[in-house]
């Protein structure tokens, strides 16, 4: 039995990312003969715990070395490995539970006549390749299936709870991308990787992906744990008809879905802010109070979803972490006079400044509230701790803001890293460490916890911003959509400091010189600075090593989150620990130096 005593840790290893190491086997009888000793291998893996990618590739590595096979086969041999330690719950999912997932470059590149609606590849009516068959033959058992390489709509469907597992087909290259996310977020899951990588017209084993389809037992005995679970539950507390449910409507749509009188402008007020609140995004701070409870209550929430013992107080709690969230967006949005928010216009952009702001208002006096009115169930010591450290919260994250603007609208443009990072550790890291500290105390006494809390969030929000900075790099379609944005637009960024500490003193009145031209409309509207300035600001990013100096950075702080969460007992806060760093910092693309956002980008 292939056991890990301690199994995140192995998660701080670096994840190589070559294209030598993706090589699928050249001939059906070497690809079966790996897939028969991966099958093999597969039944001494403990399945009591997550499979963690570094423990994965170890195993692939090792198959490899006893097969005499070279490591170009590395990645191939990883999805064998994973399929094998999914095999059984993919299996016992019913199939109605399952998704399909199809790439697009499977079809025939020329003369396809089917059309793409909103799920994906629309060929019933065509039947003329490989899409279509292994299409109509998951339909045909209960399966949801989309045809597409990546679409955003595949993690909805996941968190909201219509899929629990998924069949899928790719290339190596793409399955390395989802492999992460994946494992991480514990959603059973077997593969079929095409035979090339060339994005048209390519092939796979046909017989493979059927078999895959196909697989069907009773449930097994043993259950991996995972924290999909929770990740719903957090998503289900901040949506519709939980949402009114947990926080009543007084005057719009109750949880039934009746309407107030449209005309009634308080009514239309609260639909609003509560239209707002159940806006997407991750729900990674609800997230983290969720399980943090669940973690030091022996974790029966990441078992299975009727494991989940979550009271309303505790999920009110969660719900004030988002509602506190959203107020800042809501605020952050306006005083950078962002223009998208979710891949829509932003609150301010729809209704204006003053209608916004009392928006924001609105939703930290809910959050306050949702705590305020649990002190009979919670008790009052707990009630005013978890009220104290989100106005702590809520402070910090104003001063944070506050230094910004002030940076912002300062003639010296001079900033340091170390002044960029104080930034950073005021502006992000609160909100983790309000959400991870709720979840502990509505557990039990903090005290143990507390320095911990405070010193693991401070490092994980700072490594998360600079990601955040990075990523600003290649555009985003949730958010902003307009690459490069904050390095002009008078914000005082990491990757900005770097810059001016790295460059001899011409380059760097180079780049202060473009900071100062940008005028006071373009730092309102980011998205009309001139392309020739932006490129120039890159010449001199890159002149300075900036991306690679930010992503060393990452690096360091995630390895000092990840050394304070070493020594945290028990065994379930620990791990939980371990998957956030891992969660919140997935790095994407953010990795490698910017590159022109894809078109489609994976999303499981």
């Amino acid at each position: 039995m292939t056991t890990v005593s301690e199994p995140m840790v192995a998660n701080k290893s670096k994840r190589p990312s070559t294209s030598h190491l993706k090589i699928v086997p050249e001939t059906r009888e070497l690809r079966d003969r790996v897939r028969a000793a991966a099958a093999e291998r597969g039944r001494t893996i403990d399945r009591s715990r997550p499979l963690t990618k570094p423990v994965l590739q170890a195993l692939a590595e090792q198959l490899l070395r006893d097969m005499g096979l070279g490591e170009q086969y590395l990645g191939f041999t990883m999805v064998a490995l994973t399929n094998e330690f999914w095999r059984e719950q993919v299996s016992a999912v019913d199939f109605k539970r399952r998704l399909l997932l199809l790439p697009h470059c499977l079809k025939h590149a020329e003369g396809c006549p089917a059309d793409y609606d909103e799920f994906g590849l629309d060929c019933r009516k065509c039947g003329a390749c490989s899409v279509a068959d292994f299409k109509v033959k998951a339909e045909d058992l209960g399966y949801k299936v989309l045809v597409s390489e990546g679409t955003p709509i595949v993690l909805k469907i996941i968190v909201s709870g219509h899929v629990d597992a998924i069949v899928g087909v790719a290339c190596l290259n793409v399955l390395e991308k989802a492999l992460d996310k994946i494992l991480l977020a514990g959603i059973p899951c077997v593969a079929a990787p095409l035979l090339s990588s060339n994005c048209r017209s390519t092939s796979v084993d046909d017989d493979w992906v059927s078999e895959l389809i196909d697989l069907k037992i009773e449930p097994p005995p043993q259950r991996t744990r995972s924290y999909l679970h929770l990740m719903r539950a957090a998503h289900q507390t901040c949506e519709e008809p939980e949402l009114s449910r947990l926080a009543p409507r007084t005057r719009g749509k109750n949880a039934a879905g009746n309407d107030a009188r449209a005309e009634d402008p308080l009514a239309v007020h609260e639909s609003i802010a509560y239209d707002w609140l159940a806006q997407g995004g991750k729900r990674s701070r609800p997230f983290i109070t969720l399980a943090a409870y669940d973690a030091l209550k022996g974790a029966p929430g990441t078992l299975s979803a009727e494991g989940l013992d979550l009271t309303d107080s505790v999920r009110r709690a969660a719900l004030a972490i988002e509602s506190f969230h959203k107020a800042s967006l809501v605020h952050d949005d306006i005083e950078d006079d962002d223009t998208f928010r979710y891949g829509r216009a932003t609150l301010h952009r729809q209704y204006g400044v003053s209608t916004a702001i009392n928006i924001g208002d609105y939703l930290i006096g809910l959050g306050y509230r949702l705590v305020s009115r649990q002190r009979k169930e919670l008790g009052g010591d707990c009630t005013a701790d978890i009220l104290d450290r989100l106005a702590e919260a809520h402070l910090k994250l104003s001063e944070g803001q506050g230094a910004e603007l002030l940076w912002r609208d300062a003639r010296d443009k001079s900033l340091t890293p170390l002044d960029a990072l104080k930034i950073y550790a005021l502006k992000t890291s609160p909100a983790f460490e309000a959400a991870l500290y709720s979840g502990v105390r509505l557990a039990g006494p903090a005290e143990p916890y507390e320095k911990m809390i405070g010193e693991f969030s401070r490092h994980l929000g700072v490594a998360f911003q600079i990601l955040n900075d990075l990523k600003d790099w290649e555009g985003d379609s949730d958010n902003k959509l307009v690459a490069g944005q904050d390095a002009l637009a008078g914000r005082p960024t990491l990757l900005l400091a770097l810059a001016l500490e790295g460059l001899d003193a011409a380059a760097r009145q180079e780049l202060l010189t473009l900071l100062n031209r940008t005028t006071e409309t373009e730092r309102a509207h980011p998205e009309r600075i001139d392309q020739e300035m932006m490129q120039q600001a890159r010449r001199l990013f890159d002149r300075a090593q900036v991306f690679d100096k930010a992503n060393r950075l990452v690096d360091k702080y995630r390895a000092r989150a990840e050394a304070i969460a070493d020594d945290v007992q028990p065994t379930e806060l620990r791990e939980l620990l371990y998957y956030l760093v891992d969660s919140v910092l997935d790095r994407g693309q953010a990795a490698a130096e910017p590159q022109p956002p894809p078109l489609i980008q994976l999303s499981v």
